[in-house]
């Protein structure tokens, strides 16, 4: 629930729409309560009539109202340039920006604030005693004058926001925080294919309880639920992955062996279900690819026929190899969870290696395969992640390698062109060629 709010545009601007009516409400009666002003301090309220008031409330209600039109408008046009230009994956990153929030919040503070002022200033017209609420007429000059400073800022912030480069920075950002997040107290090594059991033939599916991307997986009340029905469960679904309910996800069993009653299963069941929540879109709760994804999909876009921007290619891809040597060093592969007796109860499912560099590599490799700076960058990429991971993984390096190599052979390039990227798979081999 967090994160969906942190994620949307309306919470804050709302909470400000809240507060300026209890402020618009309670600020006019502090005014009846201490009187006209004097002494040092009423040289710095207002000083106008009834009159005098009116307009200035009706004035700023009225300037602010366009404003705000004005800051959603540019923000709906900064949001459909940002998902055809770049990807619409990125929309959900623009719209948690929190300079967005506030400014809007703060023009509709002023707004509904300068209304609920108004309705309480009285002329000798009226037939009532003459209030002119100027400590609350006063706010309402400073929030004004606030909310043009914050137009100025607005811009200067959404001219900079719509720099791919300050999309892709902050997505890498996001990125960063997420694997900072999820691998943290995990072990340092990864699981071994020999740690993560085979399911039995009588091991019970697993299904998913709604349809919608794998958000997180509540270990906690995963392993408690495995705990109480003295079982196992694996979980073999990446966060980020789209789940059909009622599909399989995964598999129970009992620790023992022996079958489940009825009960203790469908309880299971239940409760390992409720451990696996889904959201409406992919989210960097758990999902350390979505970042890659991101940034992918920036490539890819820019690689198109409509935008032809390699360069904007190139620098997603520089992020991208930046995550994944930061990730290179991380325990990738499945999570297991252990009781308190250190027994298997959960196997949770992670991307490998393989996954995430595939994710990274393919898709530009197969749209940007013409374009000699995209190889060049994908080359580099590979040589900046073998001096990340361990021998081991060279062989996966090798393989991309090799299908570069082929897909170089095939197109013509000029003969610079041709011996910067020899020049680079050259490297690149001595770099993970066997000691």
């Amino acid at each position: 629930m967090r994160e969906s709010l942190r994620t949307q545009l309306w919470p804050l601007p709302a909470a400000g729409v809240v507060l300026a009516v209890i402020a618009g409400v309670a600020l006019p009666e502090l005014d009846k309560s201490i009187g006209s002003g004097t002494g040092e301090v009423a040289a710095y309220l207002f000083g106008g009539g009834a009159a005098a008031a009116r307009t200035v409330l009706e004035a700023i209600a009225a300037s602010l109202i366009s404003v705000t039109a004005l800051t959603f408008s540019l923000t709906v046009v900064a949001l459909q340039l940002a998902s055809s230009q770049y990807s619409p994956r990125l929309l959900r990153t623009f719209s948690a920006d929190r300079n967005v929030q506030v400014t809007l919040a703060l023009f509709l503070a002023t707004f509904t604030y300068a209304l609920t002022v108004l309705r309480t200033v009285r002329t000798a017209e009226e037939g009532q005693r003459p209030f002119v609420p100027q400590a609350s007429v006063t706010v309402a000059f400073v929030l004004a004058l606030a909310s043009v400073l914050a137009l100025v800022l607005f811009l200067s912030h959404l001219a900079l926001e719509l720099r791919v480069e300050t999309l892709i920075t902050r997505v890498h950002h996001d990125a960063e925080r997420t694997v900072a997040r999820v691998f943290q107290g995990h072990p340092r090594a990864e699981a071994g294919e020999d740690d993560i059991p085979e399911p039995p033939l009588h091991a019970v599916p697993l299904l998913a309880a709604r349809s919608g991307f794998l958000d997180r997986v509540h270990e906690r009340a995963l392993l408690e639920a495995a705990v109480e029905a003295d079982g196992v469960v694996i979980v073999d679904r990446f966060p980020g992955s789209s789940l059909i309910a009622g599909t399989p996800i995964g598999c129970v069993w009992r620790r023992d062996g022996t079958p489940f009653d009825r009960d203790r299963k469908e309880q299971f069941l239940h409760d390992a279900a409720r451990a696996v929540s889904t959201a409406r879109e992919r989210t960097d709760q758990q999902d350390i690819a979505f970042a890659l994804r991101q940034l992918t999909d920036v490539a890819v876009r820019a690689l198109s026929p409509g935008i032809n921007d390699p360069t904007t290619a190139v620098h997603a891809l520089s992020h991208s190899s930046a995550l994944l040597c930061d990730l290179a060093g991380r325990p990738l592969g499945p999570r297991l969870l252990y009781d308190d007796d250190h027994r298997l109860r959960a196997v949770l499912n992670r991307p490998r290696l393989s996954d995430l560099l595939d994710l990274a590599v393919h898709q530009p490799l197969r749209y940007g395969g013409a374009e000699p700076a995209v190889l060049a960058r994908l080359l580099r990429l590979l040589q900046e992640l073998a001096w990340t991971v361990r021998p081991e993984h060279h062989a996966l390096l090798d393989g991309y390698h090799r299908e570069m190599r082929t897909l170089i052979g095939r197109h013509a390039f000029p003969a610079t062109e041709r011996r910067r990227l020899d020049a680079l798979g050259d490297e690149l081999t001595r770099m993970i060629a066997p000691a």
